[in-house]
């Protein structure tokens, strides 16, 4: 696990990347430099892109409480996530503002990573930071994923969907480490410099499964309706001129981390196999049917075997416990471990370090869990995923996986060993 995230070190990934020619004809014909960095790695590639020679003439970074200290020189914002706070739309609103002061000779370098969304979010006008809030958090509740979560998110804001970039006079370089299946990035930080193929009426039809009109505030029903009648500007689109000097590169795809992970069981002496599909959708389902398929991939490997998966599943939130995707999916995957032996262990872990509102990345599970459990005095373990509460059921076992921050972000990753 240390050596996936290793492989997705923000920091490294901008190093690599600034020296790319491309890149770096980019930076040396500029008239000058602007830097903006967004999300949970901010701080981090902000340092490695002046330390490895980049000399911006502003540097300006939003991101979460605890970032390491950014270069000296820059104009620093601390905004929320998974929630945006007041430091969110203030810094949002500064970035917008040094977009529009880039002259045409001049380049607007972009550097983001996941938490962006949140971190850098400017309500459109009419609604107010705190029915944005409320809208996230329905959405989040629902189990709505992250392209429902940024379609929304991109027509409530007046900096995402490709509005920082439509700012900007100057040429617009973007840098970004996915936290997105497939690496989309119209949906990473939702696509603030790049264009929007999603649209209004996407977005309403997003409000309608995730709970209806009566479940989110009456000024965000009223946007989104408005837009999707013609009465507010789409966001930028493909062919939208304002971008047309704008230019994307994923230089940490949201895979990263499976490939630090294969290359490190393979050298330990696992056979390897690399589940090609992402994994998604509803947490406690995803997990058995992702069991399910380790069972009849491995059915003829030789052992021991390490089966390597990524992706992003989301969790409906019906009880009042504390908990995060990552430990409800170690919770029911650990239920339906038997298939694989006695000798089976798994994991799955957020590679920002953080799972839910926990301090916690994740959690561990093996085929001795729930007897252990038992051992605990845990009469009804599955009451604690009832309740959403498996943040204190792991904790009672000593199970949860705790790395602190790790200042990068390219959604979970899920490792099952078998002896």
């Amino acid at each position: 696990m240390r050596t996936a995230l290793d492989a997705v070190d923000a920091g490294a990934l901008v190093r690599r990347a600034i020296v790319d020619p491309a890149i770096a004809r980019a930076l040396n014909a500029a008239a000058a430099v602007h830097v903006i960095a967004a999300g949970k790695a901010a701080s981090v590639m902000l340092d490695a892109c002046v330390s490895y020679g980049v000399t911006p003439r502003t540097m300006f970074g939003i991101g979460p409480a605890g970032s390491p200290a950014p270069p000296t020189g820059t104009e620093w914002h601390t905004g929320g996530h998974p929630l945006p706070t007041a430091g969110s739309v203030e810094g949002a609103r500064r970035a917008l503002a040094l977009a529009a002061r880039v002259r045409p000779d001049e380049l607007l370098l972009v550097l983001l990573s996941g938490g962006g969304s949140a971190l850098m979010s400017l309500p459109a006008e009419g609604v107010t930071l705190e029915e944005k809030q409320q809208t996230v958090r329905r959405l989040l509740e629902a189990g709505a994923d992250i392209h429902e979560l940024n379609t929304v998110r991109k027509h409530l804001s007046a900096i995402k969907g490709g509005l920082l970039a439509a700012a900007c006079a100057g040429r617009t370089l973007t840098l970004a480490v996915s936290d997105v299946v497939g690496d989309d990035l119209s949906v990473i930080a939702s696509g603030p410099t790049v264009a929007d193929p999603s649209t209004f009426a996407g977005a309403l039809a997003v409000i309608a499964r995730r709970g209806g009109d009566a479940a989110f505030p009456a000024s965000v029903v009223r946007r989104l309706r408005a837009g999707a009648a013609g009465e507010v500007p789409e966001t930028p689109d493909a062919g939208d001129a304002r971008l047309a000097r704008a230019e994307a590169v994923v230089i940490g795809p949201q895979r990263g981390a499976v490939d630090g992970a294969r290359q490190a069981a393979a050298a330990r002496g696992y056979t390897v196999h690399v589940v090609d599909e992402p994994v998604t959708g509803e947490a406690r389902d995803a997990a058995v049917a992702h069991v399910a398929h380790v069972a009849r991939v491995t059915a003829g490997l030789a052992r021991p075997v390490c089966v390597v998966a990524a992706g992003e599943t989301t969790v409906t939130v019906i009880g009042t416990g504390k908990g995060g995707r990552n430990q409800e999916f170690t919770f029911a995957a650990a239920r339906v471990l038997q298939p694989l032996g006695e000798a089976a262990v798994m994991a799955s872990v957020g590679t920002d370090g953080i799972d839910g509102p926990t301090d916690a990345a994740g959690a561990i599970g093996d085929s001795t869990t729930f007897g252990r459990a038992t051992s605990a005095g845990i009469d009804d373990p599955g009451a604690y995923l009832r309740d959403n509460n498996t943040y204190a059921f792991f904790d009672r076992l000593g199970d949860l996986i705790r790395t602190g921050p790790t200042r990068t972000n390219v959604g979970d990753i899920q490792i099952v060993l078998v002896a």
